[in-house]
């Protein structure tokens, strides 16, 4: 199985600006990212961003870098352009890695893309995990996933899914009983890393947007509403959350600082 990683790195942050130049015990949170990248079985990885210090950073530790517009309105768009500019053929699998998940287990993006590899039917792969707590259930920044028999997803939602009716029938102040629940049948979140047929990352952004993507503000459900599959597997590592704020920023320095002394 052959496929390349392709990792989005905007410099533009609202809450972390210039969040890919981090430093992480002696190292900028993109080359961390990169380095993550290349311990799986990928046969090239590139970073793909608008910022030219970004560009001379990558460059300086060694990867390849794809200069992109800036004007993107999605990391998805970023990609569309990327895969355009190396000339991959339409049949060939790209995983997308955010560029600010420092800690992202190769074997889950090995495991991405064997899934996408393994399945005719689904035009892109992604993976999840077991929610075992109420808060995370009902966190509607934790998006959860349903999906049938075959692994392919039905829906994607920031809403509790599936919705327990007898349980949550007097409102979701019954953590106690969904918490039961959730140990017997566990609810599963989306984690966020793709992996997509190339002919899929070309149509994409010449559909418009659909109005359940609209509503739930889940690019995903673009590729739902045009009648494309996508399979879902529970990640076969733990994946640690990216960095979105200073404080998560804090919390991998730490997790790390042993590796500069």
């Amino acid at each position: 199985m052959k496929f390349s990683i392709i990792i989005p790195a905007r410099y533009a942050s609202t809450r972390l600006p210039g969040k890919p130049l981090q430093d992480i015990a002696g190292k900028p949170m993109i080359q961390r990212v990169w380095e993550q990248a290349k311990l799986s079985s990928a046969e090239r990885v590139v970073i793909a961003t608008d910022h030219h210090e970004i560009d001379a950073t990558a460059q300086a530790f060694g990867a390849q870098v794809c200069m992109t517009r800036a004007d993107h309105e999605s990391g998805t768009d970023r990609l569309a352009e990327v895969v355009s500019k190396l000339g991959l053929a339409d049949d060939e699998i790209v995983v997308n890695v955010q560029g600010d998940e420092p800690l992202i287990p190769p074997a889950v993006i090995d495991q991405v893309a064997a899934n996408l590899a393994a399945n005719g039917k689904a035009s892109c792969a992604t993976i999840s995990e077991a929610i075992k707590d109420a808060g995370l259930y009902l966190n509607p920044n934790a998006v959860k996933v349903v999906s049938d028999q075959q692994g392919l997803a039905l829906y994607f939602s920031r809403a509790p899914m599936p919705w327990n009716r007898d349980v949550l029938a007097e409102g979701v102040e019954a953590t106690q009983a969904l918490q039961a629940f959730l140990a017997e049948q566990p609810a599963y979140k989306h984690v966020g890393i793709y992996a997509y047929r190339v002919k899929l990352l070309k149509d994409f952004v010449q559909w418009p947007q659909s109005p359940l993507e609209h509503i739930e503000k889940l690019e995903q459900l673009r590729i739902l509403h045009q009648g494309h599959r996508i399979h879902v597997a529970e990640a076969c590592e733990d994946v640690p959350g990216g960095i979105d704020t200073q404080a998560d920023l804090e919390a991998v320095r730490l997790l790390l600082q042993g590796e500069s002394s």
